[in-house]
């Protein structure tokens, strides 16, 4: 430091008389280009070595000012004596570039780290020397003329690593440069491959380094875009590069976003995209780069099996021969392996480690048969084949010692008993009491071989799991009685699931659901059960990661189906108890029990949660919607509820109808009223029963994220006729049902929904959703495409919402329009007419429903059994 500030010192008193006359004073030209080299070498080391510390500010700023002014003396030298086609100095040209972006780039001078008093003080005192070295460089780059190809594309990374500079002024006067290097690259070879390999190279180390920003993306697209509008022969050409350089500056910034999250998951998919990026564009080294990127996150999780994958796309590349490696590998070992073939030899020694490590014992075993094949009829190493050999048959033993089986239990057994009687034949055998994957040490430990759980020889391990078929296709979307769809969900069944609740991310000893992960383990065994036995084996086992969200969707949309379960069951049999459906209620609308779900609405509709998460807008309105529902299914339940219960239940009944009122309240407000679909049989007198269509495959987990945007409900299928049935067949079939939904509720007053009157015949229940186009005052006719509606529910209005309810949707803001009142007489003289156009078969009688239907005298009996599709 001593000797630096001496030499700044002697700088400082030299003006440009003092450098022209040391310039001239070199007796030859090869001891001034000596000079100049030696110069531009020091000044460099000492720029890097930074001989002062970093808060010495006023001696670095002065050393860094000497430095300037005599770089830029010394590239005046350049300029006048070796620039000439006899005189020109390739490589003094060259040491003059790189110590001049040394010195623009040096940390010293990076005035946006510095406080604001810091950087005002140095601006004042010294300027943004930044500026002034770059229009240097920019007025050498110009000067070189011709002799501009020689430094392509050698030059292309120091220029873009100036580009990258912060500072807007520089990078709007140095991005040209770009399109000068691809200019003169053209003209002379036709194309400017060179230099657009270089910078796509260069800049993904520069942006992971941390360099580049959004500015700086806009400001090169809209530079070059312009430069090559100018140009004719480069317009479709640099527009294409400019694309190709935008596209990866997003992802790269994407990945530098992410790189050092916690959650390694967004690092692994935009490292996905930045690896698809380069083998779509053919960039086969930076390709493999992020393969091992990608490989190297997964092992850091132990994810062994999609490491090995992931290795497996690299060897894939590579061929049995003795042709050298086309892209360098990372890795230590990399140096000592000069051909293809011991490379993918390599390679595939470390994937079958990996797939051993991840138990896809039959993965490895098909890398071993390709290594053996190998040894045997090529190299004709037989003492590698051995080993080969060797490990291949420890894989098909730990296939055979290694087993998870599904074992369908006996009715009402408990599983302590079920555990009690499968550990009887084996007494030594221990039963493992954690439900966590066992570790090495007891999978790899011998004892006896047993048939259940996931075990190893001397240790059992049992746990419950639920049945996860999918739902059938010929029962979705249509009304089925729930003991079918019970059946089908526990019988011909091959998937089954295991949740594991988990905590991730810092605690909430108030709200348990805002960090409540599941770890879902589903398995598929080799037949469907019930079969020949009470187990099969499993044959794959897959795991994916639900996100708190998709837990509270998922628990919703249970509750919801739980509330129908019980409502259709007390619809289908009135002599059920009571308390089953009491306790579900109650734990649903009285806040003191459970909370109700508040505790969502804290943990995920709250303006924090939202902004760190944009991508789950979709399920947030999932959820919402889901809420929703729930209360015209509370409002159903807790109707049946007030039929049915006692006298001496009556507070509790009128309790749980106050929480529910306040309930609705709230919830109607906030996300809209909601207003189910009911389907009836006419034909078996089957009650009525609730519409709901459950979509599961919408969820959108850690597996497969799916579009926040994509909402549209589904059509509700129709059921086609079949090709054997006549016109009239059908006609009569379609007579013989009817359906009905919950008409519009008045605001003032409500009645208690025990009050509402039950009708006495669903058979004329009527639906309230009749609008003036279909039931007018003047006693004119409905439209008669309402009377020919198909065996599904059709309703103006009616809808299957993106969570699988049936029934109209209305908005939270708008209030829902009142029913028309219509007289007696003119609601008669209508019926009468309906009867008249169905050819007298047809007569309805109104159902009195409290404030939901219209409220008439009774009318006289039916005529017929026909029923008026209104």
């Amino acid at each position: 430091s001593h000797y630096v500030a001496c030499m700044a010192t002697i700088l400082s008193q030299m003006d440009k008389d003092h450098y022209s006359t040391y310039i001239q004073a070199f007796p030859s030209r090869p001891e001034l280009m000596d000079f100049l080299m030696e110069t531009f070498i020091l000044f460099k080391d000492l720029i890097g070595k930074t001989v002062y510390p970093g808060d010495w500010v006023v001696m670095n700023m002065v050393q860094n000012r000497e430095f300037l002014r005599a770089i830029n003396h010394f590239a005046t030298t350049l300029t006048e004596m070796f620039l000439s086609d006899s005189d020109f100095e390739l490589q003094l040209w060259n040491n003059y570039f790189h110590l001049a972006v040394a010195f623009l780039t040096q940390d010293s001078l990076q005035l946006e780290n510095f406080s604001s008093a810091k950087r005002n003080s140095i601006l004042a005192k010294y300027g943004d020397m930044r500026a002034t070295i770059g229009a240097s460089i920019r007025d050498m780059w110009y000067s070189l003329g011709q002799r501009k190809i020689e430094f392509i594309p050698g030059m292309v990374g120091p220029i873009l690593e100036m580009t990258l500079v912060p500072e807007l002024e520089l990078r709007k006067s140095t991005i040209p440069i770009f399109f000068d290097m691809m200019l003169c690259e053209h003209r002379l070879t036709g194309s400017f491959s060179r230099f657009e390999d270089e910078i796509l190279r260069r800049l993904d180390s520069e942006v992971e380094g941390g360099r580049g920003d959004e500015q700086y993306m806009q400001l090169f697209k809209s530079i070059l875009l312009s430069c090559c509008q100018s140009h004719p022969e480069l317009a479709k050409p640099g527009e294409d590069f400019v694309r190709l350089v935008s596209e990866l500056l997003e992802r790269l910034l994407d990945y530098r976003a992410v790189m050092n999250d916690e959650n390694k998951t967004y690092s692994m998919s935009c490292t996905v995209n930045l690896l698809n990026f380069y083998k779509e564009i053919d960039r086969q080294a930076m390709y493999i780069r992020y393969l091992y990127k990608l490989k190297d996150l997964h092992i850091s999780y132990e994810n062994y099996t999609e490491g090995a994958y992931t290795l497996l796309l690299h060897a894939r590349l590579l061929t049995w021969s003795e042709e050298s490696n086309a892209a360098p590998v990372p890795g230590p070992h990399s140096l000592h392996l000069h051909t293809q073939r011991q490379l993918k030899e390599a390679l595939y020694n470390q994937i079958i480690e990996y797939f051993d490590q991840g138990k896809m014992w039959e993965e490895a075993i098909h890398i071993c048969k390709e290594l053996a094949e190998q040894y045997e009829s090529h190299l004709f190493d037989y003492e590698m084949l051995s080993d080969i050999l060797q490990r291949e048959a420890k894989f098909y033993e730990k296939i055979l010692k290694n087993k998870v089986f599904i074992y369908r239990g006996k009715e009402y057994e408990r599983r302590e008993d079920f555990e009690m009687r499968l550990l009887s034949p084996f007494p030594n055998a221990e039963k493992l009491k954690s439900t966590s994957p066992p570790g090495q040490d007891i999978t790899d430990s011998p004892g006896q071989l047993c048939a259940h759980g996931s075990f190893t020889l001397t240790d059992i391990q049992c746990f419950t799991v639920q049945p996860a078929e999918e739902a059938k296709v010929r029962l979705k979307g249509r009304s089925i009685p729930e003991q079918i769809i019970n059946f089908y969900k526990a019988n011909h069944v091959q998937r089954f699931s295991y949740s594991r609740p988990f905590k991730r991310g810092p605690s909430d000893p108030d709200n348990e659901f805002a960090n409540m992960w599941i770890e879902r383990t589903t398995f598929r065994t080799a037949y469907p059960l019930p079969g020949i036995l009470r187990w099969f084996v499993v044959t794959s086992t897959e795991t994916i990661i639900i996100s708190p969200l998709e837990n509270a969707i998922e628990t919703m949309m249970k509750t919801n189906e739980k509330i129908m379960s019980e409502i259709n069951r007390h619809q289908n049999d009135p002599s059920l108890p009571i308390n089953p459906l009491s306790m579900l209620l109650n734990g649903i609308v009285d806040p003191a029990v459970m909370g109700g779900f508040a505790k969502y609405e804290k943990a995920f509709f709250q303006e924090p949660y939202m902004q760190e998460h944009p991508e789950d807008a979709g399920n947030i309105e999932k959820l919402k919607d889901l809420i929703a529902w729930q209360i015209p299914l509370l409002a159903e339940g807790i109707r049946i509820h007030g039929q049915k219960v006692t006298e001496d239940l009556r507070p509790f009944h009128e309790r749980m109808e106050q929480c529910f009122e306040q309930l609705r309240a709230k919830v109607e407000s906030q996300y809209g009223t909601r207003e189910m679909m009911f389907f009836e049989d006419r034909r078996s007198g089957r009650p009525r029963s609730i519409a709901w269509v459950p979509d599961w495959d919408q969820l959108s987990h850690a597996r497969s994220r799916q579009s926040p945007h994509s909402m549209e409900a589904p059509p509700t299928p129709k059921p086609a006729p079949r090709p054997s049935e006549s016109e009239d067949h059908r006609n009569e079939r379609r007579e013989n049902r009817a359906s009905s939904i919950f008409g519009p509720r008045r605001q003032e007053p409500r009645q208690s929904i025990s009050e509402l009157p039950e009708p006495k015949d669903e058979k004329w229940r009527l639906s309230c959703n009749m609008s003036e186009s279909s039931l007018s005052t003047d006693g004119k006719q409905p439209p008669a495409s309402r009377a020919a509606a198909g065996a599904q529910p059709s309703v103006a209005g009616s809808s299957l919402s993106p969570t699988g309810f049936g029934g109209r949707v209305r908005s939270a803001s708008k209030l829902p329009p009142l029913p028309r009142k219509f007289s007696a007489t003119v609601y008669e003289t209508f019926l009468e007419q309906s009867d008249a156009a169905a050819g007298g078969k047809a007569s309805t009688s109104p159902t009195v429903d409290g404030n939901r239907s219209l409220k008439s005298p009774p009318l006289p009996p039916p005529k017929s059994k026909r029923l008026s599709q209104l």
